[in-house]
């Protein structure tokens, strides 16, 4: 992939050890609400190994133990403007889950911003809700939604 010009966006490299981490990310790495890295399962478990247990191996921000500090972690990054804390807020919005009400319209307002801001994930889920259409909360429209995908897909998104 990458000797044909292809390139993986930074989001899919571990910042502590700088290696890709391997597809599916989900699987191979923890999200971390506190400073929106992905950290890959082999940095986590050297920094469970140097005895931090309840601490992010990226920021050194405390685990947080409950749903509110899980919002609040990501609320304090979404003033900052980080467009993967608002498609991570919006995540949580449109599924209405750990605490929120479910509010799709909401979750897609905070997508959009954060596709605005350079988040490929975002344009990814807006592709997947105007593909899907009422279910999703907006009016079907397949056209727009291959268009958001395509621009994802362009920013190196791998499901798109």
């Amino acid at each position: 992939m990458y000797s044909q010009g292809h390139e993986r966006p930074e989001f899919d490299f571990c910042p502590l050890c700088l290696l890709a981490i391997p597809f599916p990310s989900q699987q191979h790495s923890y999200f971390n609400p506190c400073c929106m890295k992905l950290v890959c399962n082999g940095c986590r478990l050297a920094a469970k190994k140097q005895g931090s247990f309840d601490a992010c191996p990226f920021c050194r921000t405390t685990t947080p133990s409950t749903n509110e500090e899980i919002i609040t972690l990501i609320q304090r990054r979404v003033a900052a403007r980080d467009p993967e804390a608002i498609r991570q807020l919006g995540d949580l919005y449109f599924k209405g889950v750990i605490g929120l009400d479910k509010d799709m319209s909401r979750g897609i307002e905070l997508w959009s911003e954060a596709a605005e801001l350079g988040s490929n994930n975002a344009l990814f889920n807006l592709g997947d809700v105007y593909n899907h259409g009422e279910s999703a909360g907006v009016a079907l429209d397949k056209t727009k939604g291959i268009r958001y995908w395509e621009k994802a897909a362009m920013q190196g998104h791998v499901n798109s």
